[in-house]
């Protein structure tokens, strides 16, 4: 099929730039200098550092104490604080009020809730996705496209070159004669917009914001392995023949709020720094200025700006977990320090939980992952493989009251490679949500068991010990 070619195309260059960049990756040591007594700031440092805003701008220190009031609220109070302090202790820590977060689960969900946005807008409609496919449902988000900037919306979309390599360029030329402003990112051909190129540094965001109103960030693409839900198949189910066909395991959240306005920004600094054609208008005002009471903190990552902060928020919030640590994650190579950041969590008495894919699109990293799989097990940390379909999110709730979903995945890539944006959502009411789609995710799952693990045959120890060996290349 059409989609299989083109991640194929993918691979392949991925490969060149494997090679490319082989020596100096290689080459890298640690990702990062972990600090492994993560000490929270007290009370009122924590207060100093943290900037609270609305879409008005900071706001005052009274109706910020108010925020943070109804957060410790909703439950966890002292675990609250615990993470608020670790947050501020990098330094500034913005976090914006006033926003509704909704969890989406696979491509269904998300696409009806992006197309019902995208067909209720009035002024602006940005979207960014690493992967944009030429049929399917993106053809349909294509028509979508067109009839709004037809009714006089502007409308602007930008791709991954590489993400999107097995798509038609006849796909975003008929966007443009439709009125979009299309915008490939980092082109592969250095000529087609000179002085925008970078083979190794990628775009792998995926965005999606209708006017100041509603946006959509997580993992899911505009791809036509999102066409059917995950959950239909049941534990215990053997794996399908053709994962594209059963529907991929993935997440998205549904925004609204000032959080709209920021994650438009990023989009907007994007779009200029690519020296992408066509102005994007102001933003519009929201039709509800502050539509709910979610605390949350949003992360962009450029590798131009050093390491991706959703990975040192990570790292350091499972330092500092007292109580659980549950990760959803789609590619798990992370490098020692995070490994033995989980590690030493379990050890001390944090239940952490792990659901990684049995199957993937990219094996290398299936591998690379299950290469620390022994490390893991003998330390506590309980590992389970979702292997009906593709796991394919990211997601994070730590103690209940960290929560985190976008598109990093936790591997070398997304760590120092790509650009990426994630929500951090602050609160025990949200917390709560993600730890019951982490319990779904795990019942759907099969565990891994210490013991069967290590009668693993030779074959798959030699691929293990080889994904390890180019674990910084993927």
């Amino acid at each position: 099929m059409k989609q299989s070619r083109g991640w194929r195309r993918i691979g392949l260059v991925w490969t060149l730039a494997a090679l490319w960049a082989l020596v100096g990756a290689a080459a890298c040591g640690n990702l990062l200098e972990r600090d492994r007594q993560v000490r929270p700031l007290p009370p009122q440092q924590t207060a100093d550092r943290i900037t609270m805003v609305d879409r008005d701008g900071p706001v005052p220190a009274s109706a910020e104490a108010r925020e943070l009031a109804r957060v410790r609220a909703e439950g966890s109070s002292a675990l609250f604080e615990r993470h608020l302090g670790v947050l501020a202790g990098k330094g500034d820590a913005q976090l914006l009020r006033g926003n509704t977060a909704k969890l989406l689960i696979d491509g269904p969900q998300t696409f009806a809730a992006m197309k019902a946005a995208v067909a209720a807008a009035r002024h602006r409609i940005l979207v960014e996705f690493y992967i944009v496919e030429d049929d399917g449902v993106a053809a349909e988000f294509a028509d979508l496209l067109i009839r709004k900037a037809a009714e006089g919306v502007n409308v602007a979309l930008m791709y991954d070159s590489v993400g999107s390599l097995g798509t038609e360029k006849a796909f975003f030329e008929r966007l443009r004669a439709g009125g979009v402003a299309v915008c490939a990112f980092n082109p592969i051909n250095p000529l087609e917009r000179p002085g925008h190129w970078g083979l190794l540094q990628r775009n792998h965001r995926k965005m999606l914001a209708a006017d100041s109103d509603v946006a959509f960030t997580g993992g899911i693409n505009l791809s036509n392995v999102y066409a059917k839900g995950s959950f239909g198949s049941g534990r215990g189910r053997p794996p399908a023949e053709d994962a594209d066909r059963e529907g991929w395991r993935d997440t998205q959240v549904e925004l609204r709020g000032p959080v709209v306005g920021a994650l438009a920004a990023v989009f907007r600094e994007s779009w200029a720094r690519q020296g992408c054609e066509g102005t994007l208008p102001p933003a519009p005002p929201p039709r509800v200025a502050m539509p709910g009471q979610r605390v949350v903190k949003l992360v962009a990552g450029d590798p131009e700006q050093g390491i991706n902060p959703t990975y040192t928020a990570l790292l350091r919030a499972i330092d500092a977990a007292q109580r659980s640590v549950q990760l959803t994650m789609a590619y798990f190579a992370p490098g020692p320090e995070l490994i033995q950041a989980l590690c030493d969590a379990a050890r001390r008495g944090v239940a952490v939980s792990l659901v990684l894919p049995g199957r993937s699109d990219v094996k290398m990293v299936l591998h690379a992952a299950r290469s620390r799989y022994a490390q893991l097990l003998e330390a506590g940390v309980q590992v389970h493989e979702m292997s009906h379909v593709v796991m394919h999110a990211k997601t994070a709730v730590i103690d209940g009251v960290f929560s985190s979903v976008g598109s990093s995945n936790l591997d070398w890539r997304s760590i120092v490679g790509n650009n990426e944006i994630d929500v951090i959502v602050l609160g025990d009411d949200f917390g709560e949500q993600m730890q019951q789609l982490f319990a779904r995710d795990v019942t759907a799952s099969k565990p891994i068991l210490a013991e069967q693990w290590a009668r693993r045959g030779l074959g798959q120890r030699l691929l293990e010990g080889f994904a390890r060996i180019v674990e910084p290349l993927l």
